[in-house]
Formats: structure tokens, C-alpha cells, sequence
């Protein structure tokens, strides 16, 4: 018999190919799930809230999966923790009813995108961090180009070739951009029922173009 349960994750994804398995990478999902068999025996599949690309951190990302029952979620907390890789952090694990599933329970995505306008944000305690794009840039302009961004629209102009999907429309709730409080530099805050892949770069990319 085993239990649903969530774990609240975060990490630093500069070391990492993104979150989903890839042969012969070393990913998100592939550390979560060798921690897993380590603890239960046996494999255990990891699912996520949303797929990350390589170099993209994570804070409260939901990671669900099924465990013995044996396990607590308290237990299971320690455990992780005590075993996962430095760069990954567990914030908080929960038990959750039999069924749910981190992907396709989560109603919302937020991402959170980082751009450095001045010569210091190349340094290397920056850098991993945000975009170093040393330049100045037109908040107003920005702010302008978010807009039209808001509600529900086909992205497929955003989304990275590959598999083909069943529809490419998403549903953005929020799309603004602020100064940054630490160094001189702007911030995307950008929410959305979904993101397709390389949409929110892409996005970003399209905007500074025009900032």
C-alpha cells in the first residue's frame, strides 16, 4: 500500500539540464528520483508542477509522488533532505488524496525573470542569477509590450519547435515588469495556467527588443 505525497522543492538549476529526465544529464527529476528508490527500494517516478529548462531555479516548485506507507510526511522531509543533492532544498513535504498529481492539479505557473542593465551584473555572483544584459532599458516601453500579452491567446509564436501539441493557448493572468530593489536591472513577474517551451524566454527576448 503507498501514499500520495507533495513535496515543496527548491533549487539552483545552473548545474542542471532542466527539470525532466534526460539520458546521460544530469536533471532535476533524475535527483529527485534517485533519492526516492534510495529511501523506498524501489523506483519511483517524480512529477512536477511545471518543466523547467536547463538553468532555470526553482522556489516552491510542487514535486508529487507516491511512497510505502510506512512513510510520514514529516519523515519523509528528513529524509529527503538528508540525502538530496546541496543544490536542491525540500521547503516542506505533504500528504495529499490518492490521485493528485503535481502537473496536472496545479492551477497556475509563475515565473519570476531577472535582467541586470548595468556593467556589474556580469559578475560572477550575478550572473547565474539573471540576465546580463548591461544595458539600459525602457521600462515604459516594457510595460507597453506586456499588455497585449494578458489573457488567453494561441502562443505557438513562443513556443520552441518540437512535438507537436494538441493547442498552444494559455491563459496569462500577469505580466509586469518592475525596477529591481537590489541592483539596477528590471524584473518580468509573469503567471500563467501553463508555459510552453522556451515561451517565457522567447517572450522576454521579443520585449527587451522593444525596451
Amino acid at each position: 500500500m503507498s501514499r500520495t505525497f507533495l513535496a515543496v522543492a527548491h533549487y539552483a538549476g545552473g548545474a542542471f539540464a532542466g527539470w525532466q529526465r534526460q539520458p546521460e544529464q544530469r536533471t532535476v527529476q533524475a535527483e529527485f528520483e534517485r533519492v526516492l528508490e534510495e529511501l523506498c527500494g524501489s523506483r519511483i517516478v517524480a512529477h512536477a508542477a511545471g518543466r523547467t529548462d536547463a538553468g532555470v531555479h526553482a522556489v516552491g516548485m510542487g514535486v508529487s509522488f507516491t511512497a510505502p506507507a510506512k512513510w510520514t510526511a514529516e519523515s519523509l522531509h528528513r529524509a529527503l533532505n538528508a540525502l538530496v543533492a546541496p543544490d536542491c532544498w525540500v521547503a516542506s513535504v505533504h500528504r495529499m488524496r490518492p490521485g493528485f498529481h503535481a502537473r496536472k492539479s496545479a492551477r497556475e505557473r509563475h515565473y519570476r525573470y531577472v535582467i541586470g542593465t548595468d556593467s556589474a551584473s556580469r559578475s560572477p555572483f550575478r550572473r547565474p542569477y539573471e540576465w546580463a544584459l548591461a544595458r539600459p532599458l525602457d521600462l515604459g516601453a516594457l510595460e507597453a509590450a506586456a499588455k497585449p500579452i494578458l489573457g488567453e491567446h494561441d502562443f505557438s509564436a513562443f513556443a520552441a519547435k518540437g512535438t507537436p501539441r494538441p493547442h498552444y493557448r494559455c491563459r496569462v493572468r500577469v505580466a509586469s515588469w518592475a525596477i529591481r530593489r537590489d541592483w539596477p536591472g528590471v524584473t518580468l513577474n509573469i503567471a500563467s495556467d501553463r508555459f510552453l517551451h522556451h515561451m517565457v524566454r522567447m517572450l522576454v527576448g521579443t520585449m527587451v527588443d522593444i525596451g
